[in-house]
């Protein structure tokens, strides 16, 4: 496993980080905590050293088993969670007042709940799990970014940021700018690539961490799915890849197959050169891919190889991004 610092906080986290939202039990279908609590303590001893949670996944039941696989482990992992808006509402609209989604009780409220889940006394990294620009703007601000200075003082929490929008890398670029966040995570991925328009030279500038999200575009990206792939009652991708937005995505995804094949072997499996794209954007400290079983421990860790796309073969990649949101109703 190879490391990097995210961004100015300093933190060493490992390249390949730990999604949790998969093993709360929300939105993914059936999962095994026993499952999971394997995959979290195989990832740990492969070298991963971040692992990102929310207490939405699952009313905080993923918290919770991070804490019971990293307890006792010896050695420090870093933890990032996230505190859900107080109205419940993604994406962050505009026009949403900060005193719906993140007043500074509810930010010290649901931290409280969270250090309580983690079983800690400090949350590495705690996150808005949503995020719009217009907030800055919101006569509440200067509240709202005094409670997460209070909660630093008080040990409470050590760095803070935001998760953006889906495919809305842009509605952060002010906070970034402004450096009050220590991170942003966004999606980035072989399909969605927009942040680097904007979003990662701007933190690579200011010294903003990034953490990468949905790397496998919710599993289409590691090349796993097939015309004949039907999801589980109650996991989310029945919605996300209905009609024919399956069959669209396959045949997007067998073009970029040949593609990655044409760059050479060295980029091991389909899931392990998704990884690798956007761990070659230097502006990225980690990408955090859903592991709820040990084999995919296993691949997704044997991405971190040191070895990034080359700019010829990033510039063919390129070719291969695609804008559009499966997470709005087709």
């Amino acid at each position: 496993m190879h490391y990097r610092t995210l961004g100015k906080t300093g933190l060493a986290v490992s390249e390949i980080g730990f999604g949790a939202w998969g093993i709360g039990g929300s939105y993914w279908g059936k999962t095994d905590d026993a499952e999971s609590l394997k995959a979290l303590r195989a990832a740990f001893e492969g070298g991963v050293t971040f692992f990102d949670t929310a207490y939405v996944y699952g009313d905080g039941r993923s918290e919770r088993l991070i804490a019971q696989a990293l307890a006792g482990a010896g050695k420090k992992a870093a933890v990032a969670t996230k505190i859900p808006p107080l109205n419940m509402r993604w994406p962050a609209d505009p026009k949403t007042p900060l005193s719906e989604a993140f007043p500074p009780d509810w930010i010290t409220l649901a931290t409280e709940r969270s250090l309580k889940n983690l079983d800690t006394d400090c949350i590495d990294l705690q996150q808005f799990h949503v995020w719009t620009d217009a907030w800055l703007k919101d006569p509440l601000w200067d509240k709202t970014f005094e409670t997460l200075l209070r909660l630093k003082s008080a040990g409470k929490i050590r760095f803070w940021g935001v998760s953006i929008n889906d495919h809305a890398p842009n509605s952060a670029v002010e906070l970034a700018a402004s450096g009050a966040a220590d991170s942003v995570q966004v999606i980035f991925n072989l399909f969605d690539q927009s942040p680097e328009e904007k979003l990662l030279p701007l933190c690579r500038e200011k010294g903003v961490g990034v953490i990468a999200r949905c790397p496998f575009d919710e599993g289409s990206l590691a090349g796993l799915l097939s015309p004949a792939t039907r999801f589980e009652p109650g996991d989310f991708r029945a919605d996300y890849f209905a009609g024919a937005r399956l069959s669209e995505t396959l045949e997007r995804v067998g073009r970029l197959k040949s593609a990655l094949l044409e760059n050479g072997s060295k980029n091991g499996t389909m899931a392990q050169a998704a990884l690798k794209f956007c761990l070659s954007h230097a502006a990225v400290g980690t990408v955090i891919p859903g592991m709820r079983k040990t084999a995919h421990v296993a691949e997704n860790i044997g991405s971190s190889d040191g070895r990034a796309f080359a700019p010829d073969a990033l510039a063919t990649l390129r070719r291969h991004a695609w804008s559009r949101n499966f997470y709005q109703p087709g």
